[in-house]
């Protein structure tokens, strides 16, 4: 049985929150992404302006949650078209936006963890001024306009469905664990560890370490029975709350923790050296410009 979190492993710890901490049918699979070369030169752009380093993922709809899950109990939902990293931001990446590396596990390859929430809201909107778009974030509130052409955290809904890769099992490859390890890092094999982004094999739709290596955090606030009021199109989350969602599993996290429909949650502001948080990351999604991604 799934542990719920209210406000993060310590309940007992007084800290700050950082808020500065055609579709497809459920069940049929949905059209492969349009992908960017990854080892393009960032000049070059596809015919479908495609962001470097990203892939399209095609608007549709999609059976969400899992039904052995008590807060993630399956429901339709349908998304708009958006770009989504293929690979988790490297330290390499933050450090050169932020001039920073809060990582414990140094390595420029390595994906940037021990971020708080706002941190990688930060990076988003850095991100976003450095290649000359509208940020998404306002830093004094932490509101997110989501009609911005920049960078921004993934609402649950669309990490779920990138995830998924048209998928319909508990893993996107199938409804067994098995063959997790050619996938993901997680407790059985990451030997203590976070490791370089992009080593094991990607999903269906070319996104590497979607499950496992580390936690991603979502633009969504986290409710446990936030799946029976949400709307069925682009749900973004509760207006408020204590916690932020994390999806995908980590290093030292178990394998039913990498299941597409697995949901997790941690206080945005506890994720620091000091607690030892070194299980959250993220990746960037952008929107795609209209609806077919053109």
């Amino acid at each position: 049985m799934k542990r719920f979190k209210w406000t993060g492993f310590f309940l007992f710890a007084i800290f700050p929150i950082f808020f500065g901490c055609e579709p497809s049918g459920p069940n049929t699979p949905a059209p492969p992404p349009v992908q960017s070369s990854v080892d393009a030169p960032a000049s070059i752009e596809s015919s479908r302006s495609i962001p470097q380093g990203m892939v399209l993922i095609e608007g549709g709809s999609f059976l969400m949650g899992d039904e052995d899950e008590i807060d993630a109990q399956p429901h339709e939902v349908v998304v708009s078209a958006f770009h989504i990293d293929t690979h988790l931001v490297t330290q390499e990446q933050y450090e050169r936006a932020m001039n920073s590396n809060p990582s414990r596990w140094k390595g420029g390859q390595n994906p940037v963890e021990q971020v708080r929430w706002s941190d990688a809201v930060r990076f988003c909107n850095k991100r976003s001024e450095l290649e000359g778009l509208e940020p998404c974030y306002d830093l004094e509130t932490w509101a997110c306009n989501f009609d911005a052409n920049g960078y921004r955290l993934p609402t649950e809904a669309e990490w779920e469905y990138a995830c998924r890769g048209g998928a319909t099992t508990p893993y996107f490859f199938g409804r067994e664990s098995s063959k997790l390890g050619e996938f993901a890092w997680f407790d059985k094999n990451s030997d203590g560890r976070p490791h370089p982004v992009g080593k094991k094999k990607p999903n269906p739709w070319g996104l590497y370490d979607i499950c496992g290596n580390v936690w991603e955090w979502c633009n969504d606030f986290y409710k446990v029975d936030y799946y029976q009021e949400s709307p069925n199109e682009n749900p973004r989350g509760p207006a408020e709350g204590d916690s932020k969602v994390v999806r995908g599993g980590a290093w030292r996290f178990s394998d039913e923790s990498c299941r597409s429909g697995y949901r997790y949650n941690e206080n945005p502001g506890y994720a620091d050296v000091c607690f030892g948080y070194d299980i959250y990351g993220f990746r960037c999604v952008r929107n795609a410009t209209d609806p077919t991604g053109k």
